[in-house]
């Protein structure tokens, strides 16, 4: 074999190689894209915005810029941007989840305080 030949054969290799990879592109992510909004949806019916503002303004960027990159047909960093969206809404949902139980906790200790104080009145 020539090295012009060589050349040639080497530059097809070369080709196809990046033919295959255009190929092997990477999958529109719609599902993650629908679980990573019901995930936002989710905790704003926590209270998301009310207990954790900035993880759910966090989430809600990121899930901005998902739809922008699905729209460039960017699906890898749609992906993982949905992904990241996903997971602040998590968290802001456990704060807001956390910060009502301590609410809550809270109401329950006043009320047993305030029935000690009645008892020990009533006792004196």
């Amino acid at each position: 074999m020539s090295s012009h030949q060589w050349y040639r054969a080497a530059g097809a290799i070369g080709l196809a190689a990046v033919v295959m990879a255009g190929c092997a592109s990477v999958p529109k992510p719609t599902d993650q894209m629908a679980v990573s909004n019901a995930a936002i949806s989710s905790a704003v019916s926590a209270g998301g915005s009310q207990y954790a503002p900035v993880e759910m303004s966090a989430a809600t960027v990121k899930m901005e810029r998902a739809r922008q990159a699905m729209a460039r047909e960017d699906y890898e960093s749609a992906r993982w941007l949905a992904e990241e969206a996903q997971v602040d809404a998590r968290l802001a949902e456990k704060k807001a989840d956390s910060a009502k139980a301590q609410k809550a906790a809270m109401v329950v200790s006043d009320d047993i305080r305030a029935l000690r104080e009645e008892i020990n009145r009533k006792s004196k």
